[in-house]
């Protein structure tokens, strides 16, 4: 490709803007060329802006240091400056849902590492592996906004990321009954151990809104497009717990599942390391090789030894085993800030190019 597209990442100062920053560089498609933030950031160079709160463990890429931080409420003069946008700004749902439309009606496709519009009906809410005809929704919410080019495409929750692509690669054997715990980073409060020292050797049981979340959002990956609109699925019944554990990054799911057509251990395994989507088929620059891989041994996936598979962007699965109340259960590990958020949305933006829904302006 002679000419990488240009990129804005709105919220480009917070923890899911600069891992957006460090998957990027080096991106054989896509060039960071903008970077917006609150008003307080907006005049600074990026590395002023971040200061001493960079989190990544790789060093701020040279090419973004000097990149001067715009407002990201000046919508016109961001969009102007770039093709399309990763959204990872912190406001509320309502002002998320209005600035990232604001976006997309300057003919910038928006996408969206945030809740906002996950429920927006004919917002596509994409895993590539998983739903990416759902990007097909697009032209509908594209009559609605009045734009030709402009859009909002959204990824879904981190917590998911860890069981919802084990489950489909199951669905041939129809799972109805779910029960999921997750046991989740303190990276996705986008916090570390020195931002967040309760946590350290402690466990809290809340997370506020993630419950509802983790089990209503497979539901509208597994749907289908129905008059212009995405309808969810309606089984399985997900129920789950979601617990905060001092772990800095990767989501791990304890999960038991029945299904109607019972499948032996060897079927499932199989299922899992055969499920290829779209990005493996395209080979997409981000996509894992082997997006699900099954682990033997009784101590695995681990998070400090499992967490970077493929990069971050593969889901590591172990224990299969026959259960006494449900049919099977299984422990399941992504990495919530990669595969999870922003890495997600990296692959929706290299699908959505591959579709060609994103283009030069």
């Amino acid at each position: 490709m002679s000419q990488k597209l240009k990129v804005g990442i709105l919220g480009g100062t917070g923890m899911v803007g600069q891992r957006f920053i460090s998957l990027l560089e080096n991106h054989p498609w896509f060039e960071v060329v903008a970077i917006a933030a609150s008003p307080r950031s907006a005049g600074k160079t990026y590395e002023e802006a971040v200061g001493g709160r960079w989190k990544m463990t790789t060093p701020m890429p040279e090419a973004v240091k000097k990149i001067i931080v715009m407002n990201v409420n000046e919508v016109d003069k961001v969009a102007a400056e770039v093709d399309f946008v990763f959204s990872a700004v912190d406001m509320s749902k309502d002002e998320i849902k209005a600035i990232e439309e604001a976006y997309a009606k300057t003919e910038t496709p928006v996408v969206s590492n945030n809740s906002a519009h996950r429920w927006t009906p004919d917002v596509p809410m994409v895993v590539p592996e998983i739903n990416p005809e759902h990007f097909d929704v697009i032209e509908f919410q594209k009559k609605r906004l009045g734009t030709t080019r402009g859009f909002v495409a959204v990824k879904p929750n981190c917590s998911i990321q860890s069981y919802a692509p084990v489950l489909t690669a199951w669905k041939e054997f129809e799972p109805y009954e779910v029960v999921a715990t997750t046991y989740q980073a303190i990276s996705g409060a986008g916090k570390t151990f020195k931002d967040w020292p309760e946590m350290v050797e402690n466990v809290i049981p809340y997370i506020g809104g993630e419950e509802e979340k983790s089990e209503k959002e497979p539901l509208r990956i597994w749907g289908e497009i129905k008059d212009g609109v995405i309808e969810p699925a309606n089984s399985p019944v997900i129920t789950c717990q979601c617990v905060r554990v001092p772990v800095l990054n990767g989501h791990t799911a304890a999960v038991f599942v029945k299904f109607k057509k019972k499948p032996t251990k060897e079927q499932l395994i199989k299922k899992l390391e055969e499920f290829r989507g779209l990005p493996q088929e395209l080979e997409l620059p981000s996509a894992p090789k082997q997006f699900i891989r099954y682990m033997e041994e009784d101590n695995r996936p681990q998070v400090q030894l499992d967490v970077d598979y493929e990069n971050g962007m593969g889901v590591s699965v172990g224990r299969i085993r026959e259960d006494n109340v449900y049919d099977f259960k299984f422990i399941g590990l992504s990495h919530n800030t990669v595969r999870g958020a922003a890495g997600g949305a990296v692959l929706c933006a290299e699908t959505l190019k591959a579709k060609r829904y994103i283009q030069p302006k």
